[in-house]
């Protein structure tokens, strides 16, 4: 296509002064362009090796290759990068990489900031150390809780190692990255680490995405999967992890599992028990301060667990909050918690908590004497529900199932509600305790109902056939960071009573050495006899149970007792005096004495009384063998109890009891 000469389209440049400048300053800006592009920056290396060390307080410098492209971000790329740690740190140098690539902002850098977007590492050895007043030598500037850190965004590390040391927290890692070129591979970068977690050792290998984010959340959560052990706990894990400078959010399936719940303590920095060995698992979730453990399932000992728990670090005092159940709870598996060891199992340090050596087996004594740790009680504070459908190996205690609200606050622990299922039949109640001190303060109050008479002694094969519903009351205080010493101070009172019921005829008969009733019962069959009462009643002063009402009425037998029962050194002395209603034949009756310790006691007729008697019948055998039977025979002096007025000291005594008295 042509056009007239007169409308051909023309070029026409500014003209004058002003045209001149401008061409003068786009030829500026193309120079200007073309020599940013092509400048040889190795020129700059000494000069900027020397600024940044000046600017940092600390040795940089870059011996091979510098380039920078300048945009909206400025990339750097440096070969050969030694950056110098701080005087007081263990290492030399903070890091030492074949390449580092890096992104920079311009407007934190004229605040002195220093905020990459984006990092990457090639072959780096870093040495990163922390110490307890605030010094991190990653840290620029000051030494103290106020030096910059720089901002991160991602990380890249390819074939790179890592070590961390923080004395104070009891940490010092190594740790040795690699990352594998297949594109297709979603956890590219392979990683282990070895050394010292808590102060135990520590080996952990793993898998992630290729691009760890630390700040940023450009690409969403990256991939990990890890496996990890620190002393005897072990660890699995896959799932995801966002910002993995400040752990920001975690999305992981968990299996935990280890010889004791009180190591993981140690490792996680939360208050937990000395347990026997565990197995757990779950879904692991982490929302800035608060963690959650979801759907978690496993065994403690031989008890199943599950339930989930929430642990809150966002407020001044961490808070564990959840539920737990048990189908099976292993009675063992309470010990210890109470300072006692599982039957059968050795006593151990492991069985202890920190600081605190189990006490070896005391002859003859059964209450647990190992001091438990309550000043740890303090560290946090808690609202956990648990309770045990079933409880197994109750070592001969009439224990059912229990449900206890376990409430933590300023050092103050709760069991409310506490409820143990006991012989068919509730007792409910608090067990209050502070910490706080040089001696824990324990108090206990538990109301008991309708427990069955013929399950309360499941040893017993006597009493199985017995009938009766009993009820009654515990209502004390002591101090003591050991069950024994707590109940070897402990003042207060409890009672418990029974109404009409049965009770194994046999059983009276053994108690009352009644040979004549005995041989009757063995021949046809023991038979049930009706019991009117029964009341148990003490006042406890420092450890000293003094007796208020012993009685036991049938219409065969009364046997009425009085004594007391020392829990500072776990004696007994007890005497049961039986007075039979009926007459009967090849009898010695005399008051049985109980002595000896809990864990040892011996029962067996009064020496003194039962001496009299057999004087007796060897003087009579002399005279005449026939008259010998008169010292055994048993006229029946025994009447009635007033079971209303024995019922009504048991009660005033501490049983407490609304229901369940006589009838």
């Amino acid at each position: 296509m042509k056009f007239p000469v007169s409308a051909r389209p023309t070029l026409s440049w500014p003209a004058g002064r002003a045209g001149r400048l401008w061409l003068s300053g786009l030829a500026f800006l193309l120079v200007l362009g073309l020599g940013l592009v092509f400048f040889p920056w190795d020129l700059l290396r000494g000069p900027v090796s020397r600024a940044i060390s000046a600017r940092i307080d600390r040795p940089f410098e870059i011996t091979r290759h510098l380039d920078v492209r300048l945009g909206r971000r400025v990339k750097v790329r440096a070969e050969g990068v030694v950056l110098g740690n701080p005087a007081w740190a263990r290492e030399p140098h903070l890091l030492e990489a074949d390449a580092t690539e890096l992104e920079l902002r311009w407007w934190p850098l004229l605040t002195g900031r220093i905020d990459m977007p984006r990092l990457s590492l090639k072959q780096p050895v870093l040495a990163l150390e922390r110490h307890a007043d605030g010094r991190r030598s990653w840290a620029f500037g000051s030494d103290k809780q106020g030096a910059k850190e720089p901002a991160i965004g991602e990380l890249l590390v390819d074939r790179g190692r890592l070590g961390y040391f923080a004395p104070s927290d009891g940490m010092d890692l190594k740790a040795a990255f690699a990352l594998r070129a297949e594109a297709s591979d979603a956890l590219p970068l392979s990683f282990t680490a070895q050394g010292r977690y808590r102060g135990l050792p520590f080996a952990a290998q793993g898998r992630s995405g290729g691009v760890l984010q630390l700040h940023e959340n450009l690409r969403g959560p990256f991939p990990l999967e890890l496996q990890a052990a620190a002393g005897q706990t072990r660890l699995k894990a896959a799932g995801t992890v966002t910002q993995l400078a400040a752990l920001q959010a975690l999305d992981l399936k968990l299996e935990l599992q280890g010889p004791s719940l009180h190591e993981l303590d140690r490792l996680v920095d939360a208050v937990l028990p000395a347990t026997r060995a565990y197995r757990l698992q779950g879904h692991l979730r982490k929302d800035g301060d608060v963690w959650r453990m979801e759907a978690l399932q496993g065994v403690l000992g031989g008890s199943d667990l599950a339930g989930s728990l929430v642990f809150d670090r966002s407020g001044d005092k961490p808070l564990l909050q959840g539920q737990l159940q048990s189908r099976r709870l292993d009675f063992d598996d309470l010990g210890p918690l109470i300072g006692a060891s599982p039957a059968g199992a050795r006593v151990s340090r492991k069985s202890a908590l920190p600081g605190q050596a189990p006490r070896p087996p005391r002859p003859g004594k059964v209450l647990p004497s190992t001091p438990l740790d309550f000043g740890r009680l303090t560290r946090m504070n808690a609202d956990v529900n648990f309770s045990a459908a079933e409880v197994r190996n109750a070592r001969g205690l009439p224990l059912d199932r229990l449900r206890a609200g376990v409430r933590l606050d300023q050092g103050a622990l709760r069991l409310e509600p506490l409820v143990l299922g006991v012989a068919g039949g509730e007792m409910t109640g608090q067990l209050a305790l502070s910490g706080q001190g040089q001696a824990a303060q324990v108090a206990v109050r538990l109301d008991a109902r309708g427990l069955q008479l013929n399950r309360l002694f499941p040893t017993i094969e006597s009493t199985r056939s017995s009938l009766g519903k009993v009820s009654g009351s515990v209502d004390l205080k002591g101090r003591g960071n050991s069950v024994a010493q707590w109940l070897g101070s402990a003042s207060g009172e409890l009672g418990f009573l029974m109404g009409q019921g049965q009770i194994s005829n046999l059983l009276l008969e053994f108690l009352g050495l009644d040979g004549g009733e005995i041989i009757k019962f063995l021949v046809r069959g023991d038979q049930n006899i009706r019991l009117r009462c029964s009341a148990l009643a003490f006042g406890m002063e420092r450890g000293v149970m003094s007796s208020r009402v012993i009685l036991l009425d049938t219409v065969d037998t009364v046997v009425r007792g009085q004594g007391r029962i020392n829990l500072a050194d776990e004696t007994l002395d007890l005497v049961l005096s039986p007075e039979p209603k009926d007459p009967s034949i090849f009898s010695v009756r005399s008051p049985i004495r109980i002595s000896g310790t809990l864990g040892a006691p011996q029962a067996g007729p009064d020496k003194g009384a039962l001496a009299g008697r057999a004087g007796l019948a060897i003087a009579l055998a002399a005279i005449n063998p026939l008259l010998a039977l008169a010292a055994t025979v048993e006229t029946g002096p025994g009447v009635d109890a007033n079971c209303a007025q024995a019922l009504e000291t048991a009660r005033k005594s501490g049983a407490g009891a609304q229901s369940g008295g006589p009838r």
